[in-house]
This record gives C-alpha cells, sequence and structure tokens, in this order.
C-alpha cells in the first residue's frame, strides 16, 4: 500500500505551493499587522489571535518573488496559514488558499536545484500536475535556528 501525504496548498505568486497538513494550526483572514522596528525584512509584523501574539512572515520577500496582481475575489482568497514550526506559531502570508490534497508518497520527485527563484533547501518536493508543478515546503528548513530564535525574541 502506498503512503500519502495530506497537503494544504496555496497560491504564491504564480505557483503552488503545498505544507504538510500536520504542521499547520489553521488558516486565517488576512487582518491589520502591526510592523516591528528592527525585525528581519521579511517579517511583516505581529497580530494577536485569541491572545497570542504571531509572527507574521512575507514569503513574498523571503523568496524575492513578485507580488502577482490580485483581482477583487482573490483578495477575499488571501490569508494567513499559521503554522506550528517547532512548538512556534508563525504566520505566513498567501496569496491565495487553495485546497487540501493527497498526494503519493512516490509521485514526489526531489527537488530541483532551482524553482523559480526558490533554493532548493526550502523546498521538500515537487510533484508533477496537469497545470505545472505543486513545490512541497519543508517548513522546518524556510528559517535556520538563529533566525527562529530573532523571530520567536519578536513575540515578547
Amino acid at each position: 500500500m502506498s503512503e500519502s501525504n495530506q497537503l494544504v496548498t496555496f497560491q504564491l505568486g504564480d505557483e503552488l505551493y503545498g505544507v504538510n497538513i500536520m504542521d499547520v494550526k489553521e488558516i486565517v483572514r488576512v487582518q491589520d499587522v502591526r510592523a516591528i522596528p528592527n525585525a528581519p525584512v521579511y517579517v511583516e509584523g505581529i497580530f494577536h489571535l485569541r491572545s497570542e501574539i504571531i509572527p507574521i512572515i512575507n514569503l513574498h520577500k523571503r523568496f524575492h518573488l513578485k507580488k502577482t496582481a490580485a483581482s477583487e475575489d482573490d483578495e477575499l482568497l488571501s490569508a494567513f496559514i499559521i503554522l506550528n514550526v517547532d512548538g512556534m506559531k508563525l504566520g505566513i502570508i498567501i496569496d491565495k488558499v487553495s485546497r487540501v490534497v493527497s498526494i503519493e508518497r512516490e509521485s514526489i520527485q526531489p527537488p530541483p536545484q532551482m524553482v523559480s527563484g526558490i533554493g532548493a533547501e526550502y523546498i521538500q518536493g515537487v510533484v508533477r500536475q496537469e497545470m505545472g508543478y505543486l513545490i512541497i515546503l519543508n517548513i522546518r528548513d524556510l528559517f535556520n535556528p538563529k533566525e527562529l530564535q530573532k523571530i520567536a525574541e519578536l513575540r515578547r
């Protein structure tokens, strides 16, 4: 029997990305984010979610991606995905929530060296689909321990 991964998929720029559903705490509508002075350039700020302070990461800035022009309908679909990264909650800004998909493990291919400007170190694998590729992000490798420490300090 083949094993499958459940992925939450979302649009970021022109590409479709996925993260393991077990790493996703929840998906919330985009809200006001309070900027933080001296934060790393890819940290958009923090916001309060049910009395918790959640740092918000801008993956466009992290990956140096251009933000695509969004229609009003797309604006309604933009969101924060709240992830649990080694016990720390942080949010990533996405352009558009897609859906939850099941991907057979054997259909996941190793990442090419460069995928649309994103280094292979952030990518767990890619899956060829009718409309192109689904890029599976490895959320634990998005930030090195020093960066995670810095982000954790922003919550204080």
